[in-house]
């Protein structure tokens, strides 16, 4: 697993009040962790605020999982997802 998604996970856990180690890139933020759309806006705040970047907000709103964030932060960060 990398950083990137330590920290991922770190941010979710803390906005979303759940053990880190729940949480795999397959992990659905509505179905599986009851996040809503506010709580999702938090996780990507946490996101730009932790790695200095900011993150498209129409690529955001597709959001659904663990994996489409990272995938979304190593975009923003233009990396290869």
């Amino acid at each position: 697993m990398d950083q990137e998604f330590e920290k991922l996970r770190e941010i979710i856990a803390d906005v979303l009040n759940v053990d880190p180690n729940e949480i795999t890139e397959e992990t659905t933020f509505a179905d599986d962790l009851g996040a809503d759309s506010l709580d999702l806006y938090q996780i990507l705040m946490g996101l730009e605020e932790e790695f200095g970047l900011t993150v498209d907000q129409e690529a955001a709103e597709k959001v659904k999982t663990a994996g489409d964030a990272l995938k979304l932060l190593k975009s923003a960060k233009g990396e290869n997802a």
